[in-house]
């Protein structure tokens, strides 16, 4: 058994969830999921960062004391990610004491072996982001933020210093001797020619933040940066007796925006702990909406109302399968589109998927008397098939390549649809029962191996398929593998409604 873990992004709480979260978060999970069905130990992250001073605005803008309004955004988050089936194994809140003791920690080594040193920084701060921006980046940006296009503030202040500098050429060795710790390869060539231009120290700290925050250790005016202590939730929450052994992580899923701060100032102060690097950082793109940036003012922002409307329409399952297929895991911004996403769930799920399953069983119950059969040798290729899908879709999703796995299982499943009209099971049934019993048996191996492969993408989905063919509640291996053949002669099936009824463009409701 091999050990995996991943993590997402912790999330800010000055908000609630929207498209951006819930889709990281869903990407993980259908990894972790994917990883669980291999038989790996699975540990997934995710969670909140609370520290920002943003919240204590925001809270005070809401007449709310900062604990109560981060309590009530970390709740959203869990409650969200819980109606969404999210399956992750920890939640971590950096206001909880397990991790503002381990960041004091840390800190506190670093400070030991003089990687943090006290300093006076000036430069320009964007406040939204709670950092500062080199010179070169803030004039690119006409002297306005980036993310939020508000203008930037020339700010001094005395802070605590890492020294960045220190570890650049330690960074350029390790992104040389392992290409894959930075993913896609567009960010880490990215990454590398930041690094080339040369690093300079970062304020860790800052002054006149209250309580609110994690001190500094021996120094009780200086509050950790929010980015740094965020960081550190990666390490602190397996930091300890039990969970140790699961450092370090295999996958940091972030989006594009946190590179930086994941791609190189996260490393560098592993280096400088002497601490295990992870795996991998992957660093996805944005959604926009519409064919247009995302905008609440012009209506097109993908908020959890909308979510909502999509997975009541759709389904769960349906909404999972879009964001993996057709969601920004490259270099490139994917685009939420009601249009798209009804033409992917009719092409995709109702004509492809859902009607396989649903011929496959209907003509067994009228060939077969709704029972599985078996015969040799009239597979028309799909065990072949069968037998080499699983190394591919497993090969793409250890790369994150979560679109070409499903396209992938795809191939297969529009190759068994050719199938039926192929072999034409309802002309064979009139001359030969044995032999159309034989189509059927591979047809319905055909969905049961489908079915465990689509399982961490469409969990509902693959145990609804797997109860029609009547091997839900058989031995584990019918549930679990994709190997060819193990579906048993004999099986009673039930033919139920379609998986995924098609969606009328001209008579459905509008989504938003």
């Amino acid at each position: 058994m091999s050990k995996f873990y991943i993590t997402t992004p912790i999330y800010y709480v000055n908000d609630v969830p929207h498209i951006g979260h819930v889709y990281t978060t869903t990407i993980a999970d259908i990894v972790a999921r994917h990883h669980r069905l291999r038989g790996d130990e699975v540990f997934f992250l995710t969670g909140t960062d609370e520290h920002a001073a943003k919240v204590v605005e925001s809270a005070a803008e809401h007449g709310m004391t900062t604990v109560q309004w981060a309590d009530q955004n970390a709740r959203a988050f869990q409650e969200t990610f819980a109606k969404l089936g999210i399956t992750n194994d920890d939640f971590i809140r950096t206001s909880q004491p397990r991790h503002k003791e381990k960041v004091q920690q840390y800190v506190g080594e670093l400070l030991q072996s003089g990687d943090l040193y006290p300093g006076e920084y000036e430069g320009w701060y964007d406040a939204g982001q709670e950092e500062y921006v080199s010179e070169g980046k803030a004039k690119e940006s006409e002297y306005k933020s980036p993310i939020s296009g508000r203008p930037l503030v020339r700010k001094k202040e005395k802070n605590y210093f890492f020294r960045l500098s220190k570890y650049g050429d330690a960074l350029l060795k390790l992104l040389e001797e392992r290409p894959k710790f930075v993913q896609p390869d567009a960010r880490r060539n990215e990454v590398i020619g930041r690094i080339r231009e040369g690093l300079n120290d970062v304020p860790i700290s800052r002054t006149g933040a209250g309580d609110w925050g994690i001190k500094v250790p021996g120094d009780s005016e200086h509050v950790i940066y929010v980015w740094i202590d965020a960081l550190f939730n990666y390490l602190s929450t397996v930091d300890t007796s039990e969970r140790r052994g699961l450092w370090p992580a295999n996958v940091h899923l972030i989006a594009k925006d946190i590179l930086w701060f994941h791609a190189v100032i996260w490393p560098a102060m592993l280096l400088a702990l002497k601490r295990e690097l992870p795996g991998q950082v992957y660093a996805h793109s944005f959604w926009i909406s519409e064919g247009q940036k995302m905008s609440k003012s012009m209506g097109n922002f993908v908020d959890l109302a909308k979510i909502d409307r999509y997975v009541r329409t759709f389904g769960l399952d349906a909404f999972r399968y879009f964001l993996a297929s057709n969601g920004p895991l490259g270099t490139t911004d994917s685009d939420f589109a009601e249009a798209k996403f009804i033409e992917v769930y009719n092409t995709d799920l109702a004509n492809d998927l859902g009607n396989l399953l649903f011929r496959t069983l209907t003509m067994i119950e009228k060939f077969c008397g709704g029972s599985i059969q078996v015969a040799a040798d009239v597979d028309g290729g799909l065990a072949e098939h069968a037998e080499s899908l699983s190394r591919v879709v497993d090969e793409a999703m250890s790369e994150l390549q979560l679109s070409r796995a499903l396209d992938a299982i795809w191939d297969f499943v529009q190759r068994s649809n050719k199938y039926i009209e192929d072999s034409k099971p309802w002309a064979v049934a009139k001359v030969d029962a044995a032999k159309v019993g034989g189509i059927l048996y591979s047809l319905a191996e055909a969905d049961r191996v489908v079915s465990v492969l689509i399982s961490p993408f469409m969990p509902a989905t693959a145990e609804r398929i797997q109860r029609q063919l009547g091997v839900f509640d058989g031995a584990p291996e019918l549930r679990t593998s994709a190997r060819w053949g193990l579906l048993r002669p004999g099986t009673k099936v039930t033919k139920g409604q379609p998986l995924f009824p098609r969606y009328d463009v001209s008579s459905g409701p509008k989504v938003r």
